[in-house]
C-alpha cells in the first residue's frame, strides 16, 4: 500500500508541478549533495520501497547502484523487489495496461524527473522536496488530504505514517478586496509519526537527492575530470607562456 501510494503521488504530484508552482508557497531549497554516499543509499531504499510498485526508471539499471557504494550482494539482497537480475532496469511492479486502468494514466518514469520538473520556484529538486512536506488533512478532499503546491491533490500522503499528520497554520488576510486564507509558513503537529520532524525531512531529502543523482548518474565522474582538464589547461597554459617568452627573448 506504501509503494501504491507514493506511486499515485508523484504520478499525479509530478505531472501537476507546473500549476502547483502559481500556489502562492514558495518551494524550499532541497539539501542535494550527490556525492554523499549514505545519503544516497537511503534515497535508493526509500525510492524502490515506496515508488517502484507503480513507477519504472526505464533508464537506470539495478546494478548502476555500485556506483553509490552499494555491492551487488545488498543490491540483491535488499532492493530487488520487481525483478530477480541485478542487470535489469528499475521497472515498476504493475504492469502498463493496470496501471492505465487503475489511474487512468501511466505513472512517469522517474528516471529524469528530478530534471523535467525545473520552474520558476525553483529546480525540480526543490519541487518534490516541498511536495512530500506539504501534505496535510483536509476533511473536505475526497482523499482526506490537501497539499500547499498543489492544491486540491488526488492522492492520499504517501508517507503519512513516518511523517504523522500536520495541519498547516492559516491566517485571514485582504486581496483584491475579498478576505483570502494565507499560509503563515507554520505547522502545527496533529499527530506524531515513525519519524520526527527533522528526520522525515532528512529522509525526503535522502529520496530526492537519489532522484536527483539517477537523472545523471555520471555528473560527479564528469565533474572530476573537468577539474583535472582545467588544472591540466591552466599548467599547458604557464608552459607555453615560459616557452614562448624563451622562444623570442633574442628576437629584436
Amino acid at each position: 500500500m506504501k509503494k501504491l501510494l507514493c506511486g499515485l503521488a508523484l504520478a499525479l504530484g509530478v505531472a501537476g508541478g507546473a500549476h502547483a508552482a502559481t500556489g502562492g508557497v514558495a518551494w524550499d531549497k532541497a539539501p542535494v549533495n550527490t556525492t554523499d554516499l549514505a545519503s544516497l543509499q537511503n534515497g535508493a531504499k526509500l525510492v524502490v520501497n515506496y515508488c517502484l510498485n507503480c513507477h519504472s526508471a526505464a533508464f537506470m539499471r539495478y546494478n548502476r547502484l555500485q556506483d553509490i557504494g552499494l555491492t551487488e550482494q545488498q543490491i540483491k539482497d535488499n532492493l530487488l523487489f520487481t525483478t530477480d537480475k541485478v542487470g535489469e532496469t528499475m521497472r515498476a511492479a504493475i504492469g502498463a495496461r493496470e496501471a492505465k486502468e487503475w489511474f487512468g494514466v501511466n505513472p512517469p518514469d522517474l528516471t529524469l524527473v528530478a530534471r523535467s520538473r525545473a520552474g520558476a520556484g525553483g529546480s525540480g529538486a526543490d519541487y518534490i522536496y516541498t511536495l512530500f512536506r506539504t501534505y496535510y488533512r483536509d476533511p473536505v478532499a475526497p482523499t482526506g488530504w490537501n497539499n500547499l503546491i498543489f492544491p486540491n491533490i488526488g492522492m492520499p500522503h504517501p508517507l503519512w505514517e513516518l511523517q504523522g499528520e500536520r495541519k498547516p497554520v492559516f491566517e485571514t488576510v485582504q486581496s483584491h478586496g475579498h478576505e483570502v486564507q494565507s499560509f503563515t509558513g507554520r505547522w502545527e503537529q496533529v499527530s506524531p509519526g515513525t519519524m520526527t520532524p527533522q528526520q522525515y525531512d532528512a529522509a525526503v531529502g535522502d529520496m530526492v537527492n537519489f532522484l536527483t543523482w539517477m537523472s545523471e548518474p555520471a555528473q560527479n565522474k564528469r565533474v572530476k575530470i573537468g577539474v583535472w582538464v582545467m588544472l591540466f589547461l591552466l599548467l599547458f597554459t604557464l608552459i607555453a607562456w615560459r616557452l614562448n617568452a624563451a622562444y623570442w627573448k633574442d628576437v629584436k
